[in-house]
């Protein structure tokens, strides 16, 4: 069976509408032209490879904590999509309920772009997001990792995007990356394997990506790994296509018994998301 006719998920993927979601006026990045990405054109993608169902996660760059974007995209998908909100730090317990009934399953910390200190007086933040059983959703590179650890402990879910977005020419051995794997070893944590172009030296294949997944994969097991594409690739380095992210997938996970886990069996247990294949976009699109 071709990976195209697999069942998956997309656990890493974006809607940028500015045209209907405008851009907040103080935001340092506004993602335009190709890294745009409106809910009709993110339903056609998914139908266009197979993708039954995907996680959307809020983008610092354009919106911040504005999720109205995010939450239109949700309600649209009728069950099949879950969510990961930027939300204030200091968000109230009921908003959070709120996000949640919504089809929010975690929230996002992005150190990557507001930096550890921004996180370090998080920890009511953190109490409250595990009261609803929710996940928080670390992007951190480098060693940033090591500063945040205190904090995501406390976390009862703890969710890390981009393979721990791993310094290259700092080895397999550099603290930031250990703190990820020893993560995993403990049972405490689930890793996404994506964005390797976000920190390969290499054109796609990205195979100096590799050896980092295959340990990522033996410290957290499948039972705790996801694949995502993170489509629509805000701020790439060069272009990046769909479908051979997905043939790649075939390549590092040749047994169809190992895939089935990563794209399917364990994002449906973690987000229990509704089993139907989009069958594309809605045709009322009106507010």
């Amino acid at each position: 069976m071709s990976i195209f006719e697999e069942r998956k998920v997309d656990c890493h993927i974006h809607v940028l509408d500015p045209a209907r979601f405008p851009y907040e006026t103080d935001t340092p990045y506004r993602p335009m032209g190709q890294e745009q990405a409106t809910a009709e054109q993110f339903f056609q993608v998914l139908d266009a490879y197979g993708v039954a169902n995907a996680l959307v996660v809020g983008t610092n760059s354009g919106y911040g904590t504005d999720s109205r974007c995010l939450l239109d995209c949700l309600a649209r998908g009728e069950g099949r999509l879950k969510g990961i909100a930027v939300v204030p730090n200091n968000i109230g317990s009921a908003e959070l309920g709120d996000l949640k009934s919504a089809g929010i399953v975690g929230v996002a910390f992005n150190a990557t772009f507001y930096g550890e200190d921004y996180y370090l007086g998080t920890r009511d933040l953190i109490r409250k997001v595990a009261d609803l059983n929710l996940f928080v959703q670390i992007q951190a590179k480098g060693n940033q990792l090591v500063r945040l650890l205190p904090l995501v402990e406390q976390s009862a879910r703890v969710l890390i995007d981009h393979c721990g977005l791993p310094d290259l020419e700092a080895g397999l051995d550099q603290p930031g990356f250990q703190a990820v794997l020893a993560l995993g070893r403990r049972g405490q944590a689930v890793i996404k394997l994506s964005g390797y172009a976000k920190y390969s030296r290499e054109p796609h294949p990205h195979s100096d990506a590799w050896p980092y997944v295959r340990a990522l994969v033996e410290a957290f097991t499948l039972e705790r790994c996801l694949w995502a594409s993170d489509w629509p690739f805000l701020r790439a380095p060069e272009r990046v296509d769909y479908g051979p992210l997905l043939k790649l997938v075939e390549t590092l996970f040749p047994d169809e018994r190992d895939r089935a886990k990563l794209l399917w069996h364990t994002p449906q247990r973690l987000f229990g998301f509704r089993h139907e294949p989009l069958l594309g976009a809605p045709s009322d699109f009106s507010d």
